[in-house]
C-alpha cells in the first residue's frame, strides 16, 4: 500500500494525513474485496524496515493502527472478516499486540473474508525464522535434512495456513517487491498501478483482478494454447 507520503506531499499536506487517507483506503479495499467475492486479501501495513523512520511518523502509524481496530473491529466482525496477523510481536507496543490478538481471536470463525495483515512483518525475516524451526527439529533428531522440503519449509512460514497469493497489486509507480511475501508470491501475476494508496478504490481493484483473469497462468508449463 504505497504512496501515502506521496499523495500528502502533492497535496503539500503532512505525511501524516496521507497514512490516515491511507486507512480510509483500506476501509475501500476491505468492502470491494468481499462485494468482488475475494476469500483472502493480504495488506502490507508495517514491514521491519519501517522501524528506520522518523519515531513520530511511526508512533502515527501506531496510532492508527490502534484506531482502526476501535473503530472499525465491529463491522468487520458482522460483515463476516476474519482477521490474521502475520510478522513479528518484537519491539510492538504491548497494547496494541493485546488489541491485535484480541481482535484475532474475536473474529476466529468468520468466513466472509481473511483479512491478513502484514505487521511488523518482513520476508526474509519469516524465510530465516522458518529455517531456522526446521534446523532446531533436526538437532533435536526429530527430523532428518534429507526430508525438508520446500512444502515443509513452506509449512513454517507465518502464512503455513493461508494460500499463496494469486495476485499482488502494489501501487504508487513502484516496481519491486520491498520483502513482501518473497518465498509466497513465486507464482504471483504482478499489477502495478501509478495510482497512490489513498486514491486506490473498488474500481482499481476491479481493474486489477480483470488484468489478472487475462493473464496465461503456466506455473512453468505450456501455454493454454500450446497444451489444447
Amino acid at each position: 500500500m504505497d504512496g501515502n507520503g506521496r499523495w500528502a506531499a502533492d497535496r503539500m499536506l503532512p505525511r501524516a494525513l496521507g497514512h490516515r487517507m491511507g486507512v480510509e483506503a483500506v476501509r475501500r479495499t476491505v468492502r470491494a474485496a468481499i462485494d468482488l467475492g475475494i476469500e483472502y486479501l493480504t495488506l502490507y501495513s508495517f514491514s521491519t524496515e519501517n522501524w528506520a523512520r522518523p519515531a513520530t511518523e511511526i508512533s502515527d502509524l501506531m496510532g492508527l493502527m490502534k484506531r482502526f481496530i476501535r473503530r472499525d473491529l465491529a463491522e468487520l466482525h458482522q460483515s463476516g472478516v476474519r482477521i490474521r496477523v502475520i510478522g513479528g510481536r518484537d519491539r510492538v507496543d504491548p497494547e496494541l499486540m493485546t488489541m491485535i490478538d484480541e481482535a484475532c481471536a474475536l473474529t476466529a470463525g468468520n468466513t466472509a473474508l481473511t483479512l491478513v495483515l502484514a505487521f511488523n512483518y518482513g520476508a526474509r525475516i519469516e524465510i530465516a525464522n522458518a529455517a531456522r524451526r526446521l534446523a532446531e527439529e533436526v538437532a533435536r533428531g526429530t527430523l532428518a535434512p534429507a526430508d525438508i522440503t520446500p512444502e515443509l519449509l513452506a509449512k513454517a512460514l507465518d502464512t503455513a495456513d493461508i494460500p499463496d497469493p494469486d495476485l499482488l497489486i502494489r501501487t504508487s509507480g513502484e516496481y519491486r517487491l520491498s520483502n513482501f511475501l518473497l518465498w509466497q508470491s513465486a507464482y504471483a501475476e504482478f499489477v502495478f498501478t501509478d495510482t497512490n494508496w489513498p486514491d486506490f478504490d473498488h474500481e482499481h481493484l476491479a481493474r486489477a483482478i480483470a488484468e489478472f483473469r487475462g493473464r496465461d497462468r503456466r506455473f512453468g508449463g505450456l501455454t493454454r494454447s500450446s497444451s489444447a
